[in-house]
C-alpha cells in the first residue's frame, strides 16, 4: 500500500485480514473514542485487518454515550467523578476507572470473547485489569504512550514515595506485557532497559498522522483578529506543557519588542486552562493572546491552516525529552514551520522544519518566532521540508505494519509481511 499524500486513505480492509477471528479490547484511561487519535486510528486499523475490536474509555465532553458503534469499532464510555489534582485526587480517579474497566472487560469477554488486550498508559496501571485474563490465555500488550516516572516529576517537581509507586507500577506492566509498543525509539529503549523486555517484543509505532484527514483549508482571516501574523499552538492546557513560558515570549514580543503585528491563538482544553487565561490578563496579552478551548475539528484546521508558524513551548526536562508530541506531527502536515525548545524526539520529528531555542529561555524563543516571521521564504522552506517529512517517513500509513507485527507476534500468528521489524 502507498502512502504518499496524493494516494493515502485510511484503510478499510487490510489484504490477507491478519486478525480475523480474533477480538481485542483496548482499554485507555486518558481521553474518550474518538477523540484520542492514536488510539481511534489503531482501533480502526485493527479492525480492518479482521479483528472484533471493542474500546473502553472515560465519558468526555461531547462524548457522553455510554455504548456505540462508531465504524464497526464497539465503544464503551464509563464515568470519572473527578478530573486528578494531587494524590488523593488520582486514587479517586484511578480506582473508579479500574473498577468500571475490570467491569466492562468481563462483559466484553462474554460477548464477544477477547483474544488480546491493550493497554494505554497513562496510568501503568492497567494491568491490573489484565491479569485475571492472562490465566485464561488472553496476551496483554503494552501501549506505552507517556513514561509516568518522569510525568511525575515533571508535574510535581519532585520524587518521593509516589515517584517511587510510578516506577515499580512501570515495572509490573512491563512483566505483564507479552509485547509492547513504543511511540519512538527513546520509549523502545525504555522497555528494554528499564522494563527488561526482550527487544524483539518491542516495536515502534509511532503516533503519526492520518493525511486522509489532516487536510489544509483556506485560511480564514478572522482568526488573525486584525493583526499580520498567526502564531498557533495546538495542544492540552497541563501544567507540564510550558504554555507559560510562550507566554512570557509572547509578553516579551509585545511589550519589549513592540511587536503588536502577532496574534496568538492557542487550541485545546485542560487543568491548566483557567490559570493560563489568568496569567495572560496579569500581562495584559488579551488583545494578543486567544485561548478557544477544546475546540471542534473545524477550528482546529482553520487554525492550522491560517497560521504562520506553530510553537512547541514544551519545558526541556526528561519527560519531554523522550516524548514524540502530536502537535509537531499536525503542524508538519499542513506544511508550518515551527518554532519549539530544544528536545531529542522534538528534533528527531521535526528536523529542519524547526528552529530550536535555548532550554525553557521564553526570550529566545520569542526571537526565533520573530526572526521566522521576518523571512517567509524560509517559511515556506521549513514547511515543505515537514511535509515532505511526514509523507515520506511518519505518516500513519507507515505505521500499520508494525502495529501488526506486534499483533501477530503477541498472537502466535504468521507475520503480516515485509516491513515490521520490531525496531521500527
Amino acid at each position: 500500500m502507498s502512502d504518499t499524500a496524493a494516494d493515502f486513505a485510511f484503510p478499510t480492509e487490510i489484504a490477507g485480514q491478519p486478525l480475523a477471528g480474533k477480538s481485542v479490547l483496548i482499554v485507555v484511561e486518558n481521553l474518550p473514542l474518538p477523540f484520542d487519535r492514536r488510539v481511534w486510528q489503531e482501533a480502526r486499523t485493527l479492525k480492518a485487518a479482521g479483528a472484533t475490536v471493542s474500546v473502553i474509555c472515560p465519558k468526555g465532553k461531547g462524548f457522553e454515550k455510554s455504548y456505540e458503534e462508531i465504524e464497526g469499532v464497539h465503544i464503551h464510555r464509563h464515568s470519572l467523578p473527578i478530573e486528578a489534582d494531587g494524590a488523593l485526587g488520582f486514587l479517586l480517579e484511578y480506582g473508579a476507572a479500574l473498577f468500571w474497566e475490570t467491569v466492562l472487560a468481563w462483559k466484553i469477554y462474554f460477548t464477544r470473547g477477547i483474544h488480546v488486550i491493550q493497554g494505554c498508559n497513562p496510568p501503568d496501571l492497567i494491568f491490573l485489569v489484565a491479569l485475571p485474563f492472562k490465566l485464561l490465555g488472553v496476551k496483554y500488550i503494552f501501549d506505552h504512550h507517556d513514561i509516568n516516572p518522569e510525568l511525575y516529576e515533571a508535574k510535581f517537581g519532585k520524587r518521593g514515595f509516589f515517584w517511587r509507586l510510578m516506577v515499580l507500577f512501570e515495572k509490573l506492566t512491563f512483566k505483564c506485557a507479552d509485547v509492547s509498543m513504543a511511540t519512538n525509539q527513546s520509549y523502545r529503549q525504555i522497555a528494554i532497559e528499564r522494563g527488561g523486555m526482550d527487544p524483539g517484543r518491542v516495536f515502534v509505532v509511532r503516533s503519526g498522522p492520518d493525511l486522509s484527514r489532516l487536510k489544509r483549508v483556506e485560511p480564514v482571516p478572522a482568526w488573525k483578529r486584525g493583526k499580520d501574523y498567526l502564531v498557533g499552538y495546538v495542544g492540552v492546557m497541563g501544567e507540564q506543557e510550558g504554555i507559560d513560558l510562550l507566554i512570557d515570549a509572547a509578553a516579551h514580543l509585545v511589550h519589549e519588542k513592540g511587536r503588536r503585528d502577532i496574534q496568538f491563538v492557542l487550541v485545546g482544553g485542560g487543568p491548566s486552562l483557567a490559570k493560563l487565561k489568568e496569567l495572560t490578563a496579569q500581562k495584559r496579552l488579551e488583545n494578543y493572546i486567544h485561548f478557544t478551548g477544546r475546540a471542534p475539528d473545524q477550528d482546529l484546521f482553520d487554525v492550522l491552516s491560517t497560521m504562520d508558524i506553530g510553537v512547541n513551548p514544551d519545558r526541556v526536562n526528561p519527560m519531554n525529552d523522550k516524548s514524540t508530541m502530536n502537535k509537531i506531527m499536525e503542524y508538519m502536515s499542513l506544511e508550518k514551520p515551527i518554532v519549539q525548545f530544544d528536545v531529542t524526539e522534538g528534533r528527531f520529528s521535526a528536523q529542519d522544519a524547526s528552529l530550536y531555542a535555548r532550554a525553557n529561555d521564553p526570550v529566545d524563543f520569542a526571537d526565533k518566532i520573530e526572526e521566522l516571521l521576518a523571512d517567509p521564504a524560509r517559511r515556506a522552506a521549513m514547511g515543505a521540508f515537514g511535509r515532505k517529512r511526514v509523507e515520506t517517513e511518519l505518516n500513519w500509513g507507515h505505521q500499520i505494519a508494525p502495529l501488526l507485527s506486534a499483533y501477530t507476534l503477541a498472537l502466535g500468528l504468521p507475520a503480516p509481511g515485509a516491513g515490521a521489524h520490531p525496531a521500527g
